[in-house]
């Protein structure tokens, strides 16, 4: 295709998207009113679905098919981090040399690995009834197993972050969603349809399938997030490379730059 037939093609997608985004606009309701009619409609629909919190009955309920979309991207991210990282033939590995951290840095951090590891689980579990949910508890888990490589040390951190289960876990979270929004047609109505029995109003057990998307979601989150930190890690700390293949100077070796910009 000619550079000329690519911008032809490009004027006019832009101009559909321009007219859609003003029709759109124009049946915006006036600023500074109290009419909102998605808001009451969501609201609603999420109390019919004995759904305490409106967010997470649009996210995994109303609007559930987005959600996959967006858990999607990041189960995509997470794979192409994998594939573009790996080791390659002219790079091998090194251990970090273990680094003296500060009594009251190892103190606090280890203090608060386990309160944070407890509110991302309760963020996740209770995402259907207050706010937060799948996406938000599994950055704070993740988050949590990270305290070890600030309070502690690297190795310390590699102990407890065998990567092989958690890129299992990457996969299962994402399958889990996909698989859950299969028992809609199964049950004659469409996919990611809300089929379980609604339970009672502001309980665990409330929401019918929201409760088991949000986990879905966010066990492949958390997971998503120490696979991705493991490898900008690992490239950080551990990768060194080889000699160019005509005798130039191949990767930089970033172990060696890393100790002498700070702590691994």
């Amino acid at each position: 295709m000619s550079r000329r037939a690519r911008l032809c093609v490009l004027a006019a997608g832009l101009l559909a998207t321009a007219a859609l985004f003003l029709a759109a606009c124009l049946e915006l309701p006036p600023f500074g009113t109290a009419r909102h009619p998605y808001g009451d409609r969501a609201v609603r629909a999420a109390l019919d679905r004995h759904t305490a919190n409106t967010v997470s009955s649009v996210n995994f309920d109303q609007r559930a098919l987005d959600t996959l979309g967006e858990e999607s991207i990041l189960f995509a991210s997470v794979l192409g981090t994998v594939v573009l990282l790996r080791q390659t033939r002219d790079e091998h590995r090194t251990a970090p040399e273990p680094q003296d951290v500060p009594p009251v840095l190892r103190r606090y951090g280890l203090i608060l690995l386990p309160v944070t590891l407890l509110v991302g689980l309760y963020v996740v579990a209770h995402g259907q009834l207050s706010p937060g949910g799948g996406f938000q508890g599994g950055v704070v888990v993740a988050t949590a197993l990270h305290l070890l490589y600030i309070g502690v040390d690297y190795r310390a951190l590699e102990r407890v972050r065998p990567l092989g289960p958690y890129e299992i876990a990457d996969a299962a979270g994402e399958g889990a969603y996909v698989l859950l929004g299969a028992a809609g047609l199964l049950a004659g109505s469409a996919y990611l349809a809300n089929t379980l029995p609604y339970g009672t109003f502001n309980t665990l057990a409330s929401g019918g399938t929201v409760p088991l998307l949000n986990a879905a979601v966010g066990v492949e989150v958390a997971a998503a997030a120490v696979v991705l930190l493991a490898k900008f890690l690992g490239q950080a700390l551990e990768i060194e490379g080889g000699q160019g293949k005509k005798g130039g100077q191949g990767k930089k070796g970033r172990k060696g730059m890393k100790g002498k910009e700070g702590r691994t």
